[in-house]
């Protein structure tokens, strides 16, 4: 007897953006509709250490909302990933 048609699930990729904070060993993983002007933000807060402020962002991933002080980046970094779509 014949198998029915399976549908092979398609590969999509998507952005993130990775802030290392001071302290801690492992990076938040931001996912955002803008990842571009997000990374920007944080390389600006990076350039300036001086002018300290409160960073609060919504994301569309599993954390939905973040808060740290911009003197605590330690770094920032794009990464792309891969999922499957059913």
């Amino acid at each position: 007897m014949a198998q029915p048609f399976q549908q092979q699930p398609q590969i999509k990729t998507r952005m993130s953006v990775l802030v290392f904070l001071k302290g801690s060993a492992a990076p938040l993983v931001l996912y955002v509709d803008k990842p571009l002007e997000l990374y920007e933000e944080m390389l600006s807060y990076l350039k300036m250490p001086a002018n300290i402020k409160l960073v609060e962002k919504d994301t569309v991933g599993p954390i939905k909302k973040v808060a740290f002080m911009s003197n605590q980046i330690a770094g920032a970094a794009l990464q792309e990933e891969q999922y499957y779509v059913q």
